[in-house]
């Protein structure tokens, strides 16, 4: 099997891709001492390096030797859709030419961040333009963690970013083990980014098999519903609903096991006229009335070519007040970013038909 850090460009060693077992193998295989490998992760983390001979307290001999087997595995190329209501749709072109993006949301305190974790998505979502594009490829270690020190590089003295959420381009759990090491990386206290688990949030549209990834991971789990009986799920998800039915889905969300302070997050997207109905609201009750859990109301953000619409906010707030009669935490998630194509559901290929905007390039800040 090919090695993931490895670039087959010109076989350097992306040392972002590098876990930190991996990093202590390579620093072995140069004959260095074994504390080199924190000291290079904490350059690659901690101080978001992009130039390998940058690392001041590697003997100059030594950067001269890494220069020229290994690079830091960043991207060069990076662009910034800018929204009207401040969100930041950051745009990575990857070495084969592809392009990812992360999302900066700003929302009174918070600051999210969503990350994605394929170019493309294995599912096909009807109500999700990155579905609509298939799945290219998974995104690499580094490709994943280049998103959130490149968000880092954006901010300005005045901002830190308070929640990051594996919910962009593609389904976390179909590159779980790339999403776990990511996940280890950024919560790492010594050498990386030391995120609390609680700040931390993973999306699936529902590889049931894979939630106990999840819980070993100890961060927050969400579940992207959308449908409250089979047919409606076959229709809006297939190849998700293929994966799982809704049954077994729910029979494993309630076989989740949560820590006192945790509940699962349900998204459900609403769509007009097709599963934001009463009977709808009524059946969703049903299913979630015996979980521990919130439900994040996600109003359609539409894109070209879609089939759906977006529900009027009269029948958004009639389908929230139903669940909350009923006892369920229901909360309209605000749509951000949508100018831009960076809201929920917005990633991707639109075909030339975002509105015209300027891209900012970032400058290294190291």
């Amino acid at each position: 099997m090919a090695d993931p850090s490895v670039s087959h460009q010109n076989t350097t060693v992306h040392l972002l891709a590098l876990t930190e077992l991996q990093m202590a193998r390579f620093v072995r295989t140069q004959c260095w001492p074994e504390y080199r490998a924190t000291q290079i992760l904490r350059w690659l983390y901690q101080r978001r390096l992009r130039r390998v001979m940058d690392m001041t307290d590697l003997p100059m001999q030594d950067r001269i030797s890494l220069s020229r087997t290994a690079s830091i595995g960043r991207s060069e190329r990076v662009s910034v859709l800018r929204s009207q209501d401040g969100t930041r749709k950051v745009l990575l072109t990857l070495e084969d030419g592809m392009t990812v993006e992360s999302v900066l949301i700003p929302d009174d305190t918070r600051l999210t961040l969503c990350v994605s974790t394929q170019v493309g998505c294995i599912l096909d979502c009807g109500f999700c333009l990155t579905g609509q594009m298939g799945l290219k490829r998974n995104l690499k270690l580094h490709e994943i963690i280049d998103q959130v020190l490149t968000a880092q590089d954006l901010l300005t003295s005045a901002e830190h970013i308070t929640n990051l959420v594996f919910m962009g381009m593609g389904e976390p759990l179909a590159n779980v083990e790339t999403l776990k090491a990511a996940v280890a990386a950024l919560q790492n206290k010594p050498w990386g980014l030391g995120w609390s688990r609680r700040r931390i949030t993973v999306s699936t549209a529902g590889l049931a098999s894979r939630l106990a990834e999840v819980a070993a991971m100890g961060v927050n789990l969400a579940v992207s519903l959308n449908a409250t009986t089979e047919e409606q799920r076959r229709d809006l998800m297939p190849a998700a609903s293929d994966i799982a039915s809704l049954k077994s889905l729910l029979a494993a969300c309630r076989r989740y096991p949560l820590a006192p302070h945790q509940r699962l997050t349900f998204e459900y997207v609403l769509l007009s006229g097709v599963n934001d109905l009463p009977a709808d609201a009524r059946r969703l009750i049903q299913l979630l009335k015996s979980l521990r859990c919130k439900i994040n109301l996600i109003p359609f953000n539409e894109f070209p070519g879609s089939r759906f619409r977006r529900p009027p906010d009269e029948d958004v707030l009639r389908f929230q007040s139903d669940l909350r009669k009923a006892g369920l935490d229901a909360y309209i998630r605000r749509s951000r970013g949508r100018d831009v194509y960076g809201a929920c559901g917005q990633l991707g290929d639109v075909s030339g038909n975002q509105p015209p905007v300027t891209l900012t390039a970032i400058e290294s800040r190291c």
